[in-house]
């Protein structure tokens, strides 16, 4: 299962990145466990300590029409049975009442980016004493995500990851700052990157998000050059049908390929470090 220490510092000489991956929201128990026995694979064979991702509930779709997913109970449910099978979790909750339930199944309890400065909602993830991936909210700047972290510290638990997504930029469009990665990391805590909510076009589809997933590799690329601890990225077999954010998820058959490609940066990346240093 994974660990925070698995969460290495970019500096650090030797450790793989670590991956956060799988479909924006649970569609059935069936795609769930097929998704995750894929990118597992995928994930070892490449050299990647894997989490599997994925929502029981999309409490922030852009209509109201959207599919949220099936909910906490039934959601749990699912990813429970993913954990027994060796499957370590990270899935979002939108509130307080969700912590608790969720803590109880998930190796990372995830703050959504419109809520990361949701103090209650910080205080009670802290609290579960599990590890705490704080998504930056599109309206944060790099130098004050530290603020929401310092929240889920002050309860003892200092186990908290830092996730860049994009910010606002304009209507309908986000942009990435690789230098924030490099100022969030400055406050302490591991920092993730999020390939593919970067790429996403919020509302830009009218009544659901649109995306740009072209550059996901080459944003993800970036990334790995400035230097970060994980890459998470959503991830759908068949991205056309997905029941949400499939604009901006990455086709399963891609994964392979841009999981080396990532390898040999993080790789050359840290050589070069040493040869710095």
């Amino acid at each position: 299962m994974i660990k925070f220490s698995d969460f290495k510092s970019p500096h650090a000489k030797t450790g793989p990145l670590v991956l956060l991956a799988g479909p924006c929201v649970i569609e059935s128990e069936e795609h769930v466990n097929r998704m995750a026995d894929a990118i597992g694979d995928i994930a070892a064979d490449a050299g990647f300590p894997y989490v599997f991702k994925a929502s029981f509930d999309k409490a922030n779709r852009t209509s109201g029409q959207g599919y949220r997913g099936p909910g906490l109970q039934e959601g749990l449910r699912i990813l429970a049975g993913l954990r027994t099978r060796g499957f370590s979790i990270v899935t979002d909750v939108h509130e307080p009442s969700q912590v608790n339930p969720t803590a109880a199944i998930a190796d990372i309890i995830q703050i959504p980016a419109f809520l990361c400065r949701q103090t209650d909602l910080l205080l009670e993830a802290g609290r579960t004493g599990k590890i705490v991936n704080i998504k930056k909210g599109q309206f944060v700047a790099p130098h004050d995500i530290h603020h929401a972290a310092e929240k889920v510290a002050s309860t003892g638990n200092n186990k908290v990851v830092l996730t860049e997504r994009g910010s606002s930029f304009g209507y309908n469009n986000l942009v990435v700052d690789m230098r924030g990665l490099r100022i969030m990391a400055e406050s302490g805590w591991p920092v993730v990157f999020d390939a593919t909510h970067s790429v996403q076009l919020p509302g830009g589809a009218g009544t659901a998000s649109g995306g740009q997933p072209q550059f996901i590799e080459p944003l993800a690329s970036a990334a790995i050059a400035v230097g970060v601890s994980g890459i998470f990225v959503e991830v759908h077999d068949h991205p056309e049908k997905a029941l949400s954010d499939g604009p901006n998820a990455l086709r399963l058959n891609l994964l392979a390929g841009f999981l080396r490609k990532l390898k040999r940066l993080d790789a050359a990346r840290r050589k070069q470090d040493d040869l710095n240093a």
